[in-house]
């Protein structure tokens, strides 16, 4: 299960997922690709966490709410303990507080604790509430004995964490727990992590408690350069935060934004020149700009045309990508078109953006971009006009 030279993160998950469906590792839900997977003996590895001296003081625990994470969230509640379990996607609010009933029987904490019961036994939290969380338990796709991990790509753990750290719910010193198979601790080199990306303090697996020792500093905060206008608009939680911490007079410039690309100002500026000696190459592949972007059309003539989109060249897309795949990952990296135009998979794709500096930023936003295990390459039409 060690990886090879040159993996990615997707390479990983990919391998892990595999290796537990074809070994009969995995348990319900099913199969656990693209999951955090359930596993057999998750329960048993649950248990190790009493070996921990931080769960035995923790008074308030954060447990995701992944099904393999289920034991930790029954032990939290039959240790009397304040269990907060994060709002599926965000899509309501940060945590639910859960709330067994006066006098609940073990059965009824064991259905508190699935994700029914967070549903029909808790209350919401609210960004003002006093949350003070002693231990935090997230669930991974693999991880290190390091500490580095590696979760199913979509990044709530890692945004939940920086959301916690920017309420004053966490700090640095506050422990991090995950619960995997044996099979889920891997070697992940660590040029795969990010600034963003959340590291963990100890692993717990049927087998195994294994304290990490990491040292690698934990976020520090909500990296908004990171975060997507896509993301802000379907999580209210989050937009919430950007709106105070911009109201406080902070940094949070979304992904895409000019401050986010400040380090990418002499790239810019040498394919603004480029750009500007044969701009006119662009004309025939999208025309102008439609009617409904008419403010860029020139002032005091209603019935001039719009200078024409810049377009911007993908290529290298693998035989089996989709062009789903492909408006997601642009949305996600703040870099969606006005245009898409799609040939099919191993032909370029055409992006369209109304001028120049938007077609700039897309450009720096979309480097190392990836679909499955092909690195896209993302040029200006031009740049690809002589060859």
């Amino acid at each position: 299960m060690e990886p090879r030279a040159g993996v990615t993160k997707q390479d990983i998950r990919e391998k892990i997922w595999d290796f537990m469906e074809s070994h009969n590792l995995a348990d319900f839900p099913r199969p656990v690709h693209h999951r955090i997977p359930n596993f057999k003996g998750s329960y048993v590895a649950c248990q190790n966490i009493q070996q921990l001296e931080a769960f035995a003081k923790t008074r308030e625990v954060k447990v995701d709410p992944d099904k393999p994470l289920e034991g930790v969230r029954l032990l939290a509640l039959q240790s009397h303990k304040t269990l907060l379990v994060p709002t599926p996607r965000l899509r309501t609010g940060l945590f639910n507080k859960i709330t067994p009933p006066p006098g609940a029987t073990r059965d009824i904490l064991r259905k508190c604790a699935t994700s029914q019961g967070v549903r029909n036994y808790s209350v919401p939290v609210g960004l003002d509430s006093r949350v003070l969380v002693d231990l935090v338990v997230v669930g991974s796709v693999a991880v290190s004995e390091h500490g580095w991990r590696i979760g199913k790509g979509e990044g709530y753990a890692d945004l939940e964490y920086a959301m916690m750290v920017s309420m004053g719910a966490v700090c640095e010193e506050t422990p991090v727990v995950t619960v995997v198979h044996d099979c889920q601790v891997v070697d992940i080199p660590e040029a795969l992590l990010e600034d963003h990306d959340l590291t963990v303090d100890y692993v717990l697996t049927p087998t195994r408690v294994i304290v990490t020792g990491c040292r690698r500093p934990k976020p520090k905060g909500i990296m908004w350069c990171k975060v997507g206008p896509e993301m802000l608009e379907r999580i209210p939680v989050l937009r919430t935060l950007h709106q105070r911490q911009q109201q406080a007079g902070k940094d949070v410039s979304l992904q895409g934004e000019q401050r986010c690309l400040q380090e990418a100002g002499s790239k810019h500026t040498a394919l603004s020149s480029t750009v500007r000696r044969s701009q006119d190459a662009v004309r025939p592949l999208e025309g102008p700009v439609p009617a409904a972007h008419g403010h860029h059309h020139r002032e005091g003539s209603p019935n001039a045309r719009a200078p024409p989109a810049v377009t911007v060249h993908i290529t290298n897309l693998p035989a089996g990508a989709r062009v789903s795949e492909l408006k997601r990952a642009l949305r996600e990296r703040g870099a969606a078109p006005l245009r898409l135009t799609w040939l099919g998979p191993r032909r370029p794709a055409l992006l369209s953006y109304r001028d120049l500096a938007e077609a700039e930023r897309a450009v720096t936003c979309l480097q190392g971009l990836r679909l499955g295990t092909s690195t896209l390459q993302v040029e200006l039409a031009e740049q690809l006009g002589d060859q």
